[in-house]
């Protein structure tokens, strides 16, 4: 009977959470294999080497955090505030989620500052997920300036709410995150 050989997908899943957890320094092949519970021969069979790991670590989280988000926020139609609510769920949810949870997002702008093809990528799929938020702000706001400016909160409060430790004046982090998707939707 063969041995059922582990999914690629396992290995990219896998570097993501080292990723997440250590930045690119911990995504080795070794303690990968062992977080699987498997040899590393088996890597080989999908990538030549780590470098091919990191780019299919990065491919993946591209698509699942930009094309994948919006086939499934646009997939449930409704209006730009519909939709925009959908996605503001679908970000709540996916926050610990593999690829697309923040400790990622958080992982991959920190090597983003020492590696430019990482930038360039975090740019770029920075730029996709503002044009699409310019696409559902615009369908109800009709200043491009307001429209920019919801955009730009939008998006830091995704990346930053991770990172402030601030209290909030006797509300929960989860009352002060309704009050502003209930601001942004106005």
């Amino acid at each position: 009977m063969a041995v059922a050989r582990t999914p690629r997908g396992k290995w990219i899943e896998e570097g993501l959470r080292a990723l997440a957890a250590g930045g690119p320094d911990a995504v080795r092949i070794e303690p990968l294999a062992q977080a699987l519970g498997v040899s590393k021969g088996g890597f080989y069979g999908y990538f030549a080497n780590r470098e091919a790991l990191l780019t299919a670590m990065l491919d993946t989280w591209e698509r699942e955090v930009t094309e994948a988000v919006i086939e499934h926020v646009d997939g449930g139609g409704g209006d730009g505030r519909a939709k925009l609510d959908r996605l503001f769920t679908l970000v709540a949810v996916a926050d610990d989620a593999v690829p697309r949870g923040t400790a990622i997002d958080l992982a991959l702008r920190d090597w983003a500052r020492r590696d430019e093809a990482v930038a360039r990528r975090l740019r770029r799929v920075d730029n996709r997920r503002m044009d699409y938020l310019r696409s559902l702000f615009a369908t109800f706001c009709d200043d491009p300036d307001d429209v920019e400016v919801r955009c730009m909160l939008t998006f830091s409060v995704r990346v930053g709410t991770h990172v402030v430790a601030a209290d909030h004046d006797g509300r929960s982090r989860e009352e002060v995150l309704a009050l502003i998707k209930k601001w942004l939707l106005r």
